[in-house]
């Protein structure tokens, strides 16, 4: 995980979760307001709510950043199989859908960069 991720979630589990839960003790990372589990319902309703207010031109989805955090660590090394892991998927040939954009990426970068480009 980045450093700015690490210090904000520090900051959150410190400050503003504490708040949520009132006192009482949850495993939970993020509790609704009520300090129970967020449904899926209100988690795109986040997602919505702080992608409108950072003036984003296309609403991202749930499943956008999924498919954005499965991508971003095949761009950046990790094994498939890793990925399958943490993404729960049963078959790997699920996991291998999101290997195409790994492959644009590659492709760019070693027209980008190669001497024959």
């Amino acid at each position: 995980m980045g450093e700015v991720a690490v210090h904000w979630l520090q900051r959150y589990t410190t400050e503003g979760r504490p708040l949520l839960m009132g006192g009482r003790q949850s495993a939970m990372l993020f509790p609704n307001r009520r300090g129970e589990p967020m449904t899926r319902q209100a988690f795109w309703y986040r997602i919505k709510h702080y992608a409108l207010l950072a003036g984003l031109p296309k609403l991202p989805s749930p499943h956008t950043l999924r498919h954005a955090f499965a991508t971003h660590l095949l761009n950046h090394g990790a094994d498939l199989r890793v990925v399958q892991l943490l993404l729960g998927h049963a078959d790997l040939s699920t996991t291998q859908i999101y290997t195409h954009v790994a492959q644009a990426r590659l492709k760019s970068l070693h027209e980008q960069h190669h001497p024959r480009g």
